[in-house]
């Protein structure tokens, strides 16, 4: 699996390029500027990308916009963003295409390598990984949703991990609950919040955060 790695500080540019190759990616461009990383991206055509949001030479959101840039010369490249702080319109501004394979992550899960790495995978192969403290911003944004205030304490759980981009089978396992529980846990979160039912898992996690993140704006 091949990677395109932006990363402003050398130290963890060469320790992210340890971890993904100890864990099997090809590593095929590692760079540190956000010009850097359109040219790598044009020029390789990577698997996935793992982007900074904060990249020289301003040090802002070059690496966000970057990253915005690929996504409409490159259509449904996979693409992680790692950020330092949750910023929740990250995450809206990455999935307005609709075309999911796309990570939102806090930069500090790359120090646990099989979160990362599992998210990484995740999202190279189409789906969705958004980071925990990313969704409970988003959550927080839009706290007075009369729809969202109506879940059940079971379906907050689901929803949040459905959010993450969990799949069913993969909520099923972390709440100890059998598949067709969670199955009907989400089919009533998506009731309640007047969404159409579907039965694709990534479809699923793309319509929940469109929603949240269409609450988020006023939608």
């Amino acid at each position: 699996m091949r990677v395109v790695l932006a990363e402003g500080l050398a130290p963890l540019r060469s320790a992210l390029i340890r971890l993904l190759t100890a864990y099997g990616f090809e590593v095929v461009a590692a760079v540190g500027t956000a010009p850097d990383l359109r040219a790598a991206l044009a020029e390789h055509q990577p698997s996935v990308a793992v982007v900074n949001a904060h990249l020289p030479p301003s040090g802002d959101d070059e690496g966000l916009r970057a990253a915005v840039t690929a996504r409409r010369e490159l259509p449904g490249l996979p693409l992680v963003l790692l950020s330092q702080h949750p910023e929740p319109r990250y995450a809206g501004e990455l999935l307005a295409d609709g075309a999911g394979a796309i990570g939102c992550l806090l930069r500090s899960r790359v120090f646990n390598d099989d979160q990362f790495v599992e998210a990484v995978r995740r999202v190279a192969a189409g789906g969705t990984a958004i980071d925990p403290q990313v969704v409970v911003g988003m959550l927080a944004e839009v706290a007075s949703d009369e729809r969202l205030r109506s879940l059940t304490r079971r379906e907050g759980e689901v929803l949040m991990l459905l959010a993450e981009g969990r799949s069913a089978a993969a909520i099923a396992q972390r709440l100890f609950l059998s598949a067709s529980a969670v199955t009907q846990q989400i089919a009533n979160i998506f009731a309640k919040l007047g969404l159409p039912p579907l039965n694709d898992d990534n479809k699923r996690v793309l319509a929940l955060l469109a929603y949240l993140d269409g609450g988020r704006n006023g939608a």
